[in-house]
């Protein structure tokens, strides 16, 4: 039975192994809450996936217990699950109409006709595909064969809907309108939906809180803002937006900011957020849009000197790729405004930025 306050998803220390030696899911804890949207984010093997499949019942947990409603659900197959799911596939029965592929799950549940009906037409009103009711799949377009998937997810009003990569085939267009419309549908609805992708622009657009998945481990769960504001590790603060390293050195630590000496000599400070202390490897993070160039240094940043090697029109601001601390790949993303479009490419400049927007974190070299 669920408690107030209960989480109404909840793993506990689940691992997956397909071979029996290999987990690629390693021992996972995670409470969602009910009316979450909680994002799986992650690379392509990195376990994400496969945790969306136990919780869906296609896939067994190797151990652990995973919980649904406080009740375990680990030996309840999946059709029983009440659980909505909506594929990148669409996974519609092309034999169907759109009214009888909504349908289907309401029959198979044994609701009256005129129920059926009554629930069909209002979900096809929510997902404006009303007009559409009589068509078979094969004659819809991509973007609309997912809107009737995921209103084939949602018309039995199941209490959790869980997403597998569901826009990965449409364009990016289409794409990015539907992360609205599910985000709102969301909203509107206030169901409980657990998704899966490897987009960390998708992520952060819809989700209530993010889990950052690489080697079948969860790297870190927070909200949108702070996974991007404050990744507590390097692989974080890499997957998660664009971002510039410079390793180095710690020289020492005082009052949670580190001294670094970086590779090129250059001395600068930062956050320390996730280090092992004096003398040892740190990668420091700093955002492409926290970075300022300048002619000159500028007080109370850290400065290093520059020089510009490419600049890229964006309309609202400069893509300018330059040399720094002796790497060629750092990017400062400069406002597009009257003084800044001087910039031309060989010069000498210095970019800076503020202690508190550079992250001292663990070191890596990938």
């Amino acid at each position: 039975m669920l408690d107030s306050g209960d989480p109404f998803v909840r793993f506990k220390g689940v691992q997956k192994s397909y071979d029996g030696e290999t987990l690629v899911v390693k021992d996972l804890n995670l409470d969602i809450a009910a009316g979450e949207f909680v994002t799986m984010l992650g690379p392509s093997g990195s376990g994400k996936t496969t945790c969306l499949m136990m919780l869906a019942g296609f896939e067994t947990a190797t151990h652990g217990d995973i919980e649904l409603g406080g009740r375990p659900i680990n030996n309840i197959p999946p059709h029983k699950r009440g659980i909505g799911m909506v594929f990148q596939n669409y996974a519609l029965f092309p034999h169907m109409t759109v009214a009888e592929n909504l349908a289907f799950p309401l029959k198979v549940r044994n609701l009256a006709a005129s129920e059926v009906e009554d629930k069909v037409h209002k979900i096809l009103d929510m997902v404006q595909m009303r007009v559409f009711a009589d068509r078979k799949p094969a004659q819809l377009s991509g973007g609309q064969q997912q809107r009737i998937a995921l209103a084939r997810a949602l018309v039995f009003e199941p209490d959790l809907v869980l997403m597998d990569e569901p826009l990965g085939a449409l364009d990016k267009q289409l794409r990015e309108h539907m992360q609205y419309e599910i985000k709102h549908i969301h909203e509107s609805l206030g169901v409980t939906v657990v998704y899966v992708t490897h987009d960390q622009s998708e992520a952060l657009t819809m989700s209530n809180r993010i889990a950052v998945f690489d080697d079948g481990v969860i790297q870190q769960l927070a909200d949108p803002v702070t996974l991007y504001e404050k990744p507590e590790n390097a692989f974080v603060a890499q997957f998660i937006g664009e971002n510039n390293r410079l390793g180095g050195t710690i020289k020492e630590i005082k009052k949670d900011v580190a001294t670094v000496a970086l590779e090129s000599g250059d001395v600068v400070k930062a956050l320390a957020i996730n280090t092992e202390g004096k003398g040892t490897r740190s990668m420091l993070s700093i955002r492409p849009e926290r970075c300022v160039v300048s002619l000159k240094k500028t007080a109370g940043l850290s400065s290093l000197k520059g020089q510009i090697l490419e600049l890229i029109y964006l309309g609202d601001h400069i893509r300018c790729r330059m040399k720094v601390a002796g790497d060629d790949q750092f990017i400062v993303k400069v406002p597009n405004t009257a003084d800044q479009l001087g910039l031309k490419i060989g010069a000498e400049t210095y970019v800076g930025w503020r202690t508190d927007d550079c992250r001292a974190l663990d070191f890596r070299n990938d």
